[in-house]
């Protein structure tokens, strides 16, 4: 009898374990990493992209092997207003992070009022970590953000370089999955010796731009820059392969915004607004290419949070407004809204819609000039072009940015103007468009609560005094000054 009842539980037991390996070997892929490779102020100029002025071979093949996103628009032209809002996978503009580089200090502090994106992430198990700036517009604690490297205090120091460390060494031993960024200089890199130098007369300046030397040569590095950017790339894979890592990670190749040249960076041009989108996951190909491997449909970079969040399995949490690009319910934007406001001393609100073809944009402040004081016063480029404009180089449309005073409103037919030079909003024929997107816009702006329609208080002007001082020129700067009997720079919190 003994014998009859282990002769049946050993083959329960051998049930149970034939069972149970079958079940392993049908399970899914283990939760992929997540590396967002992030870069500083550069335009889609590659391969992949269709340009082959400098060769980007590791980036091509992110893009060969992966999703490339065409036209991808980020929630802002200026990177601590980007950044803010993917960490928050929310606009810049509903959570009080739209003014660049502010909120940060003690004149008026911006919290958070919910949990970030690396929160969700190592609330589900991963490890993080950033390499290089965090440049996020509000008061947070680097140690909830970071697990790996959190840096030397809690501070709130929103410019924070993260340290360098074996990371790709350090994970691929610990076993645990991880959600990183990887901070690249991009379009800011000053090299003295490219190792790919591009012949400054072979450069096409786009319509809107005098041709000078400057510009052109700026131009060129541009270029230059990118190679460079994409060897740092191919080091970046390199690491991920080594360590055992590459197969089940999942690669988000963007940058911030566009370069840091007059009308692209700080502007809701597309040049400002549409960067490179690549995301490349080997284990993964048949989950990212559902929607198929070039997605020509327009996105929001604010959704590379939600995407990021939904390929790890992370439910997109219903305070965040950013969406899941791969989830099996997705449905493409119908339009991509964007914002600028105060960049440093300069005052400005501007705020556009995006579709597929069009753009609307709407200047509130429509009396002060593109060119207003700003941080590239004080570049070469910046002062030979003014030189250039005073002596009467330039043809009416290269005179449109420089112009004392800019249009209420700007629509641009992209199908047929994708330099965006030819205002429609006073033309007959385009009025149905026109009230269409405004409508759009002012929807948006009630129902986000969009910060940025509420003056800046005594404190916030009180900061811009203290870091810029006599750089600010503004009405809103001179009024402080008027208000509390002050001349210079001289500022202090009321």
């Amino acid at each position: 009898m003994q014998q009859k009842v282990s002769i049946k539980m050993r083959f329960f037991f051998c049930l149970w374990l034939l069972l149970f390996l079958v079940g392993c070997q049908s399970q899914p892929n283990p939760r992929p990493n997540v590396l967002w490779i992030y870069v500083e102020d550069m335009n889609d100029w590659m391969g992949a992209y269709g340009d082959h002025t400098v060769p980007t071979p590791n980036i091509d093949k992110l893009a060969d092997q992966g999703v490339r996103f065409d036209k991808a628009m980020m929630p802002a032209p200026v990177c601590s207003a980007v950044r803010s809002a993917i960490i928050a996978g929310d606009m810049q503009t509903s959570i009080g992070a739209h003014h660049h580089r502010s909120g940060r200090a003690g004149y008026e502090p911006v919290h958070l009022a919910h949990s970030s994106v690396p929160e969700q992430f190592r609330q589900h198990g991963y490890e993080t970590f950033n390499i290089g700036k965090d440049d996020y517009n509000f008061i947070y604690d680097r140690r909830d953000f970071y697990s790996l490297m959190p840096g030397p205090d809690p501070g709130h120091h929103a410019g924070f370089d993260g340290a360098e460390f074996d990371w790709a060494t350090r994970l691929g031993q610990s076993g645990k999955p991880f959600f990183g960024q990887i901070q690249l200089r991009g379009g800011k890199l000053k090299i003295k010796k490219p190792p790919v130098v591009v012949d400054r007369s072979s450069v096409t300046l786009p319509p809107y731009y005098n041709d000078q030397p400057l510009t052109r040569d700026a131009w060129a590095k541009h270029y230059e820059n990118i190679h460079v950017t994409d060897l740092q790339v191919g080091d970046i894979l390199k690491q991920l392969q080594d360590n055992g890592l590459l197969e089940n990670t999942a690669v988000f190749f963007f940058s911030d915004h566009g370069m840091g040249f007059l009308r692209h960076k700080q502007f809701l041009y597309d040049g400002g607004l549409q960067v490179p989108l690549i995301v490349n996951w080997p284990a993964g190909n048949d989950k990212i290419r559902t929607l198929g491997q070039v997605r020509e449909e327009i996105v929001s970079g604010l959704d590379i949070a939600g995407a990021s969040m939904g390929l790890a399995g992370i439910p997109v949490p219903e305070h965040m407004t950013t969406r899941d690009l791969f989830a099996d319910d997705y449905r493409p934007r119908e339009w991509v809204i964007s914002a600028r406001d105060r960049c440093d001393w300069t005052f400005d609100r501007i705020r556009s819609v995006r579709t597929n073809r069009y753009k609307y944009i709407r200047n509130y402040f429509p009396e002060r000039p593109y060119m207003q004081s700003q941080f590239r016063d004080r570049w070469k480029m910046t002062k030979e072009y003014r030189q250039a404009f005073n002596q009467g180089k330039f043809n009416t449309i290269q005179s449109l940015f420089m112009a004392q005073a800019k249009p209420a409103e700007e629509l641009y037919d992209l199908q047929n103007d994708p330099h965006e030079i030819n205002n429609l909003a006073a033309f007959p024929a385009h009025q149905v468009q026109l009230a269409q997107l405004q409508q759009v816009l002012n929807q948006w702006e009630q129902e986000s609560d969009d910060k940025g329609q509420y003056a800046e208080t005594d404190k916030s002007l009180a900061e811009v005094l203290r870091y810029f001082g006599d750089n600010c020129q503004s009405p809103e700067c001179q009024r402080y000054r008027d208000k509390h009997q002050l001349s210079g720079n001289l500022a202090s919190p009321q």
